[in-house]
């Protein structure tokens, strides 16, 4: 290993999506001589126990559901053997480790110098980082980024036996298909895992707090995606609480204790228990109050729309922040700091708008959504001033289907004001996560309904549906 430099232009301490946006930029782009230290796998969250492997999974599951719907047009499918979950867990373990690996290369190729170890602030520019020898090093730098992400957030200590359980990064590590499994939380994580356990054929058990799941997503979609999944044979025990997990020495299988809308029960023979109830910022042990970098009350890096903390030349980005937890905004925001650092002039004003930011949800059916909640857009504007557009109807996928086996899709269209402004846009159904990208991009420009309505339908499409709308 060559020599650590023991100074640097800008040291990004992180070395997930938004720290290595950063750093690539600030040193491809600009030639800022830049430094990123992580103390685990490249590419975060995102690429080593999230979106990335999350999808792969995905469209498993995907692939499940098409070969049992592929008899309504005919087709007679007779599976040889079952599901290989154990080699599809290979396949896809070896291409996280591939991309790894090109994640190194990136960062040789724009010249990032990239150290394996642990940082932690010294100062406002001063960093100690310990090697995987135990050795340690200091190095000072002129701005120093912190993007270091998030991690699943533990279930609370009054519940005995809780450890039992794994957390949303566990469940890349299963590599048996469970018989049965449970999982606990209501946002896109554990909505995710378990319409891909079900379509997998496990007995899935979800275990929200409320009547519906997705609480931060439009009522139209709560309530739509909550009924599919209960349709479709997912368990959904609502109003729940946990109050203790067993586990038999002997089998590994795991009892889990439980109150829910119909009083106390107790859910035996499970295989995985999942805590998927949220993500803690990384924050502690890196020398940030040391540094005298400011945290709220949840334990997040105070920043303000450019990236700032409470320290001059010390700078926060992605999940540690608290802002939209997404990865494409993670990225967007370093390469946008890259800019404003190193780009001269005309970057001067570089930032992200947090607002309109797209979010997908690959549930069973996919989820999207931009922009305001119709409650959110009520608050904002007065339902005098607003004008919803809605629509249900069966895709066409499901047009040689029985009833009961027929898919729900779902838009809605929120608009504001007599020009009726899109303030909102909300989807649910086949290919949502696809579709919402380009009108994303209309919405993000401004679009009107009258905008949306000037655009000629592509047929037939579920799309087309949004430019019909009346």
């Amino acid at each position: 290993m060559a020599p650590i430099s023991k100074e640097t232009d800008l040291l990004v301490i992180g070395g997930g999506s938004g720290g290595l946006g950063a750093a690539r930029m600030a040193a491809g782009k600009f030639g800022a001589k830049a430094m990123i230290v992580e103390a685990m796998r490249l590419g975060g969250t995102c690429v080593n126990v999230g979106c990335v492997p999350k999808k792969i999974t995905f469209n498993a599951a995907a692939i499940a559901e098409a070969i049992h719907d592929a008899k309504a047009y005919g087709f007679s499918l007779q599976e040889t053997k079952p599901f290989d979950f154990r080699s599809f867990k290979l396949k896809r373990d070896a291409y996280i480790k591939r991309l790894n690996g090109i994640y190194e290369r990136n960062l040789a190729n724009d010249k990032v110098e990239y150290v394996h170890g642990w940082a932690k602030l010294l100062s406002r520019n001063e960093v100690e980082i310990t090697l995987d020898d135990g050795s340690k090093t200091t190095v000072r730098a002129n701005k120093i980024l912190i993007a270091v992400g998030g991690e699943p957030t533990k279930p609370t200590d009054t519940i005995p036996g809780a450890e039992h359980g794994t957390n949303s990064d566990g469940f890349f590590d299963i590599d048996t298909l469970p018989k049965k499994v449970a999982l606990v939380g209501a946002g896109y994580i554990a909505v995710e895992f378990a319409g891909m356990f079900n379509a997998l054929g496990t007995e899935t058990h979800l275990f929200i707090r409320h009547k519906t799941f997705l609480r931060t997503f439009d009522p139209m979609i709560q309530e739509g995606v909550t009924a599919e999944y209960e349709r479709l044979g997912v368990h959904v025990h609502k109003e729940s609480t946990q109050s203790r997990v067993d586990k038999d020495p002997a089998t590994g299988k795991l009892t889990l204790h439980y109150k829910d809308g119909n009083g106390e029960g107790k859910l035996e023979d499970v295989d995985h228990l999942i805590w998927a109830i949220g993500r803690t910022p990384m924050t502690k042990n890196i020398g940030l109050e040391e540094a005298g970098v400011k945290l709220d009350e949840k334990g997040y890096i105070v920043t303000d729309g450019f990236q700032n903390t409470s320290v001059d030349n010390i700078y926060a980005l992605g999940d540690v922040s608290g802002r939209v937890e997404l990865t494409p905004v993670a990225i967007a925001a370093g390469r946008r700091l890259a800019e404003r650092l190193y780009g001269g002039a005309q970057f001067s004003a570089a930032h992200i708008s947090y607002e309109n930011i797209p979010s997908v949800v690959f549930a069973h059916p996919e989820v999207g959504s931009i922009g305001l909640t119709e409650p959110q857009a009520v608050e904002k504007y007065g339902a005098e001033n607003l004008k919803v557009y809605k629509t249900s109807f069966p895709a066409m996928y499901y047009a040689m289907m029985a009833p009961e086996e027929k898919g729900p899709t779902k838009y809605k269209v929120v608009c504001a004001g007599p020009e009726e402004k899109v303030v909102g846009l909300h989807i649910m159904g086949q290919g949502s996560g696809e579709m919402l990208q380009g009108f994303g991009v209309a919405i993000k420009m401004g679009a009107t309904k009258k905008d949306f309505d000037s655009c000629i339908a592509i047929h037939p499409t579920s799309a087309e549906e949004l430019v019909t709308l009346k």
